[in-house]
């Protein structure tokens, strides 16, 4: 049986606990709320459950469709069993439609398709506000291998695929979102982290009523009632 230890780690959504396994831990979902890299600060009541069960019924689905993950067992509305990974120090950006940051940067009013899947990638870094960096930096800076590069970018229009056709399936826009991968011990590259209205931009696909955590950034209200019709559409 899987024992929760000493915890190990504290970001700003999770908590991650060691076990008596050391190929595992526990991590726990938190209804604390940031943006702008935790300038702005505050709670979104029952946000962790919505997370927990979210994500792990999307990797459970992403693992069917061949996509390795570091998802192991979801053992209450919070806390979930994963695999122990190195992270790699990336946030890897999948966008559909122009949204949030690329249409300030880029002058594309918000809302518009693009004419392909873009990627981007940040480095993950607080004290640098995770500033975008592209694949010469990524491999100047050794944040992972040429190899480890090609299968997260791989992965992560893998991943898009699946989901566009998934959320399409619950009147679902998945404008753009934020992957994390890590490293197993073997050295395998998986899918890290969460897949949920916290990482995610989700548009209803008829009204276009914002129903994740922009809510939160923008001061627009009924961010908890978003997050919960996430859940339930996702789960049914």
């Amino acid at each position: 049986m899987l024992e929760k230890k000493e915890q190990l780690y504290e970001g700003k959504a999770k908590k991650v606990f060691a076990t008596n396994d050391p190929d595992l831990v526990i991590v726990s979902y938190k209804d604390d709320a940031t943006a702008f890299n935790g300038a702005k600060k505050g709670t979104i009541a029952g946000k962790g459950v919505v997370n927990n069960r979210m994500s792990n019924f999307l990797m459970e689905k992403l693992e069917k469709e061949g996509i390795p993950t570091h998802y192991v067992k979801e053992l209450s509305e919070r806390e979930t069993a994963v695999k122990k990974v190195s992270i790699v120090p990336l946030e890897v950006i999948v966008r559909n439609i122009a949204a949030g940051s690329l249409s300030k940067r880029l002058g594309i009013p918000e809302g518009t398709p693009m004419k392909r899947t873009v990627i981007e990638y940040c480095y993950k870094c607080d004290a640098l506000d995770d500033p975008m960096v592209n694949e010469y930096h990524i491999l100047a800076m050794e944040y992972c291998t040429e190899e480890e590069l090609k299968t997260i970018a791989y992965l992560a229009l893998k991943i898009n695929a699946f989901l566009v056709k998934y959320f399409a399936s619950i009147n679902v826009e998945l404008v753009d979102f934020k992957l994390e991968f890590g490293k197993t011990r073997d050295g395998k590259i998986v899918l890290a982290d969460e897949i949920s209205p916290d990482t995610c931009r989700f548009w209803d696909a008829t009204t276009h009523e914002k129903l994740d955590k922009d809510r939160f950034r923008r001061d627009m209200g009924g961010v908890e009632d978003a997050y919960r019709e996430m859940m339930k559409r996702v789960l049914g």
